[in-house]
């Protein structure tokens, strides 16, 4: 089999989760939407059971792939509904769905439930993405305690620059938050993860453990005591000495200066890897510091090799050694995006 692998160490999960539960003090969501960032939504759900006071997704089916895979605890729909109809199934998989629109309240208000129903309700604060206008929260927050069916009410915003501490956007928002929400009844739900670990007075009833809990810092130095989750790796299936002079990939984008070993490895940007990592993106081969050479190809990519070094070495793209954020920054992108476009690889579990 192609030797590209994803190794999810779960103990990393639980170790982050348990960190950040620590940092917030109350309820915390971890966040397994996009199959869990691409680490899968399910094994690691499993593996938070027992610790995770509720799990996020994005969408029905997200939620409803857990109630169908044993997960019992609360799930949140961040995004609500996306259609009027799907609210028959988020009753029937007991989900709490979000709403963020009037059409979603409305819809929500009209249909019958089997059991009141626990809403999170979503401001605009300043992020101007979705949710409610500040003017608009409390009218829709009444609409919610009128009716008989609704239990429960958690009032929640989304932080725009949370992952940037030293922006003043943060504490504006969260002073948009509360002027809106006074005397509003109800639990409340505000950080993120850079908001749990870089700004306590958004540490409310219910934290939303996203990124970190992947064992990714949402900003440099936030949290060292985080474990990266995901550890990628491939081996060299082809090796050659390049003289001084010769170019190596597409594009030539690489010209040796010197007699060169390279290697090539089964990894490529159709499996999730970067296309835009850049030349000397550190990688390590064999537990040794090396580097990308040459434009990343659709299914294989070139590295440097020292003389101990061949067919069958290891190379690390990310994990222990290298940061997913420093192939992120390489490739001018954030680490959300390349773990979530992993493809094709060997997806091994470590309890």
């Amino acid at each position: 089999m192609r030797p590209l692998t994803a190794t999810i160490r779960l103990s990393h999960l639980r170790h982050n989760y348990q960190l950040l539960k620590r940092l917030h003090g109350n309820k915390m969501l971890a966040v397994v939407k996009a199959d869990a960032y691409g680490h899968g939504a399910v094994r690691c759900a499993r593996a938070l059971a027992d610790l995770a006071d509720g799990f996020a997704v994005a969408t029905l089916d997200e939620g409803i792939e857990l109630r169908e895979a044993g997960i019992s605890a609360p799930i949140v729909m961040l995004e609500g509904v996306f259609e009027p109809a799907e609210y028959a199934a988020v009753d029937e998989y007991r989900l709490w769905p979000g709403v963020q629109n009037q059409w979603q309240l409305e819809s929500l208000l009209a249909y019958r439930w089997r059991e009141p129903v626990t809403v999170w309700l979503k401001m605009d604060s300043g992020m101007h993405r979705v949710g409610f206008f500040p003017q608009n929260f409390a009218p829709a927050h009444q609409a919610l305690r009128q009716s008989s069916q609704v239990a429960h009410i958690v009032n929640m915003t989304h932080f725009a620059r949370a992952d940037e501490p030293e922006q003043p956007m943060t504490a504006a928002q969260l002073a948009a938050f509360e002027t809106a929400v006074a005397g509003l009844s109800g639990v409340q739900s505000l950080a993120n993860s850079a908001a749990i670990i870089a700004h306590p007075a958004a540490r409310r009833d219910w934290g939303r453990a996203g990124i970190a809990l992947y064992g990714i810092e949402p900003f440099p130095g936030a949290c060292p005591e985080l474990k990266p989750v995901m550890r990628l790796t491939s081996r060299i299936f082809a090796e050659r000495t390049l003289q001084p002079g010769e170019p190596v990939g597409y594009g030539a984008s690489f010209i040796t200066e010197r007699s060169t070993r390279i290697g090539i490895a089964a990894c490529g940007y159709a499996d999730g890897y970067p296309r835009t990592a850049q030349n000397g993106c550190p990688l390590t081969v064999n537990g040794q510091p090396s580097r990308l050479i040459g434009r990343v190809s659709m299914d294989m990519l070139a590295v440097e090799l020292d003389h101990h070094q061949g067919v069958g070495s290891e190379v690390e793209l990310w994990g222990d050694a290298v940061s997913v954020a420093t192939v992120a920054q390489s490739a001018g992108t954030i680490s959300y995006e390349l773990l979530c476009h992993i493809k094709r690889a060997n997806y091994v579990y470590q309890e």
